[in-house]
């Protein structure tokens, strides 16, 4: 049995349709990204999974629980990570972390152990006496991370969590969500009047995560990604077998001016788009004419006045599907 079975999810905001019919089937122990641009309704979809907003079509459960008719047991299940900081600045980190624990009707005996076992894990054990609002933006996340975790929950949903913290913080976020999915799942004694009776039939494997992220290389690391646009889920696999779908249709364009390479690029019959990636542009050309582009290419580059120092076919990356499943006319 799938952790999350969404058949259908849709929801409305007056005339706009956030969330269109979509569908998810998550696995236990497994990483689901979902990516798209902004107002794709990747948010709107995490809290039609955690019951935060009701569906005007489709059903969700988690663990086998009915996310509307079953609210309790089924949120019981679910750590939420928010897109905004929700922790109190006022208080303190442990403080925090107790504040959630209790309302979720831990008592001190299990919510103490836990939340400092927790806190090491995070790296955040040395810090139990610091305001919320003195951490810096890595540790505010480790520290929803870490109040969302107390419970012992089976499935997290990670509203792009690192979104606005340097890349080494988003380094060590990450591995930290590998290590939650990764490592055994221990079967620790059900938390009062949450865990108890878990329907029959349903393992106690890893944690299963959903995470919205705008990054691509974070997305890479997850087991299946969803691309959503416009509400709706486009594209849905492996990492590996989307970046196949633009397999020999990638050229690495490299030269001064850059402007210049992109313009005669562009004009070329046999190019559908040019993307910058830092110092160097990627040519997406129609399938099968990347050795006609090839070409082609440094000879009208050299008449317009420019200087060709590399072009050659390439793997395609996420970032290049990401680019296509985003176009207006696709």
């Amino acid at each position: 049995m799938n952790l999350v079975e969404a058949i259908h999810l849709s929801k409305f905001f007056g005339t706009t349709h956030a969330v269109d019919d979509v569908s998810l089937r998550i696995k236990s122990g497994e990483i689901y990204g979902l990516v798209g641009s902004d107002g794709a309704g990747k948010t709107t979809t995490m809290r039609l999974l955690v019951g935060a907003l009701l569906q005007d079509a489709g059903e969700v459960s988690v663990c086998g629980y009915d996310i509307q008719k079953q609210s309790e047991q089924a949120r019981s299940q679910i750590g939420y990570l928010s897109q905004r900081f929700s922790m109190y600045e006022d208080l303190t980190v442990l403080e925090n972390i107790r504040f959630f624990a209790e309302v979720r009707g831990l008592s001190q005996t299990e919510w103490l152990p836990r939340s400092m076992e927790i806190l090491e894990f995070v790296g955040l054990d040395k810090f139990i006496d610091r305001r919320a609002g003195q951490l810096s933006g890595g540790m505010k996340q480790k520290l929803g991370l870490a109040s969302a975790l107390v419970t012992r929950p089976r499935l997290l949903l990670l509203d792009e969590p690192t979104t606005g913290v340097d890349p080494v913080t988003r380094q060590d976020f990450w591995q930290l969500v590998i290590k939650l999915v990764s490592a055994p799942r221990s079967d620790p004694p059900p938390i009062t009047g949450q865990n108890e009776g878990l329907p029959l039939g349903q393992d106690r494997g890893g944690v299963s995560v959903i995470i919205s992220t705008p990054y691509m290389d974070e997305a890479s690391r997850c087991h299946r990604v969803g691309f959503m646009k416009q509400g709706r889920i486009i594209a849905e696999d492996t990492p590996s077998n989307l970046r196949t779908r633009l397999n020999g249709r990638v050229l690495e364009l490299r030269g001064n001016p850059i402007n210049v390479l992109r313009h005669v690029a562009h004009q070329d019959a046999d190019v559908e788009d040019v993307a910058a990636f830092g110092d160097k542009l990627h040519v997406r050309v129609r399938e099968g004419r990347s050795d006609l582009v090839i070409k082609r290419l440094p000879a009208e580059i050299k008449s317009a006045g420019g200087e060709l120092t590399e072009l050659r076919a390439i793997p395609s990356t996420l970032e290049d599907v990401f680019i296509v499943l985003s176009d207006p006319i696709q």
